[in-house]
C-alpha cells in the first residue's frame, strides 16, 4: 500500500487513492472557494486524489454547491488546486459527473432539459437550488443530438482539466448518474443502438471514454463503475455481460485505470481484475471497512493495484502518514460533510498539529454517503 506505482504517465508516491467525495462548497456559478485549494493540498499525501464530482457542462449539475469545469473562472480555481497539490508532491484527477435524471430544473440553465437514456423517473427526492427536497422529475429521453452534445461536453471539460494542470480526469459511470443510467437495464429502455443489448448499453460510455481519450490522451483517463449498484434508485442487477463488454471495449484504449465500487467480491469483479489491461482500483464502498488492515490485503493479495478510501481522508488529511507511523485516526463529523464553509473542511489538523486526545477517537459511521 505504501509503495510507489506508475499510473499512466504519472508516478504515484503510494497506492492509496483519495476517493471522490461531494462536499458542496462551490458557489452558485460552480466556482470552488479558495479554501478548496487548501483542502486538496492538505491531502496531497494520497498517492492519487480523485476530486469531488464536477459537472462538465452547466446542464450536467444535479446538486447545489457542486463545482463545474466548463468556464474560465472555474478553470482558474482548479489550476490553483492543481498547483497546490503538485507543490506538495501529490497527483490529482478531476472526476467529471453528469447527473442525468438526478437533477432539478432550478439547477440547470434556463431552457436546459433534464435528460436520461429513457424517460424513467427516479423514485426518490432531489434537491433544488435553494436546498429543498422535491420528487425527482421525469427526464426526457436523449436524442442523438443530445448524446453528441454530452459527449463533446465531457471531452471539452477534460481538455480544460489538463489545461488547468490537473493530471487527468475520472469519468463517473457509477452511483446512478448519467453514464451509469445508460449501463443499467432498469434506466436504459432504449430500442436503438444505445440500448437493448450489452453492447448497446455500453455504447454511450464507450463513446464518451473514446472522445475524452482522443482529446487528452488515454493515459490521463480513469473510469469509475459500480456494477449491480442500487444507489439513486438504480436497477443494475444481473447485468454482468454489459460490464464485461464495456471493459473489453474501453480496455482497448488503455485508459489509466478502472475504478470499481465493490461491497463484496463476485465473479464479475474477479473477471474485471483479470482482464483489465492497465491499473485496477477498488473501493470497498460506504459500508466496507477502510482502515489499513481492511484495505492492505486487497493490494497484497492482488485483487487490485490501488485502493480508494473516502471519509477517513476528510478527518485525516495526512491519512497515509498516520498509517505509515501507526498514529490514531481522527473522527469525522458527518454534520459538516455538505454544509459549506471551512468547518469540517480545512480545519482537521494533521497529526503533528493535533493533540493526542483529539486524534485518537474512532470514526463514527452514520448518515448518507459523502
Amino acid at each position: 500500500m505504501l509503495d510507489p506505482w506508475q499510473l499512466g504517465r504519472v508516478e504515484l508516491a503510494n497506492r492509496v487513492v483519495m476517493a471522490p467525495m461531494t462536499r458542496n462548497r462551490a458557489d452558485e456559478h460552480g466556482v470552488l472557494p479558495e479554501a478548496a485549494v487548501d483542502y486538496y493540498a492538505q491531502r496531497a499525501g494520497a498517492g492519487l486524489i480523485v476530486t469531488e464530482g464536477t459537472q462538465p457542462t452547466a446542464a450536467a449539475q444535479g446538486y447545489p454547491g457542486t463545482p463545474g469545469l466548463h468556464t474560465d473562472v472555474q478553470q482558474a480555481v482548479w489550476a490553483e488546486v492543481a498547483d497546490a497539490v503538485h507543490a506538495r508532491g501529490g497527483r490529482i484527477f478531476c472526476q467529471l459527473m453528469h447527473t442525468g435524471r438526478i437533477s432539478h430544473a432550478s439547477l440547470v440553465p434556463p431552457g436546459a432539459r433534464i435528460v436520461a437514456p429513457s424517460a424513467v423517473r427516479a423514485d426518490l427526492e432531489v434537491q433544488t437550488a435553494d436546498g429543498r427536497s422535491v420528487p425527482a422529475p421525469e427526464p426526457e429521453e436523449m436524442t442523438p443530438d443530445d448524446i453528441a452534445e454530452v459527449v463533446e461536453g465531457f471531452a471539452s471539460s477534460a481538455a480544460r482539466a489538463v489545461a488547468a494542470g490537473l493530471d487527468g480526469v475520472e469519468l463517473h459511470a457509477a452511483n446512478g448518474y448519467l453514464l451509469h443510467q445508460f449501463l443499467a437495464p432498469g434506466t436504459n429502455r432504449r430500442t436503438d443502438a444505445y440500448g437493448r443489448t450489452p453492447a448497446g448499453r455500453a455504447r454511450f460510455v464507450v463513446e464518451v471514454t473514446r472522445a475524452v481519450a482522443e482529446r487528452i490522451g488515454a493515459d490521463r483517463v480513469g473510469i469509475r463503475i459500480s456494477p449491480g449498484g442500487q444507489f439513486n434508485d438504480m436497477d443494475d442487477r444481473d447485468n454482468d455481460e454489459t460490464y464485461v463488454r464495456l471493459a473489453a471495449e474501453i480496455g482497448e484504449l488503455r485508459p489509466a485505470y478502472l475504478h470499481t465500487l465493490r461491497r463484496r467480491s463476485t465473479p464479475l469483479h474477479r473477471t474485471l481484475r483479470e482482464t483489465w489491461p492497465t491499473t485496477y482500483v477498488l473501493n470497498t464502498g460506504y459500508n466496507g471497512g477502510s482502515e489499513l488492515d481492511d484495505v492492505a490485503p486487497i493490494v497484497a493479495e492482488g485483487a487490485a493495484h490501488l485502493v480508494s478510501v473516502g471519509r477517513l481522508f476528510i478527518s485525516n488529511p495526512d491519512l497515509v502518514e498516520r498509517w505509515r507511523h501507526g498514529h490514531p485516526r481522527a473522527a469525522w463529523d458527518e454534520d459538516t460533510f455538505y454544509t459549506g464553509g471551512e468547518r469540517g473542511y480545512t480545519d482537521y489538523p494533521a497529526w503533528h498539529e493535533a493533540d493526542g486526545s483529539a486524534a485518537s477517537s474512532a470514526p463514527t459511521r452514520r448518515g448518507a454517503p459523502a
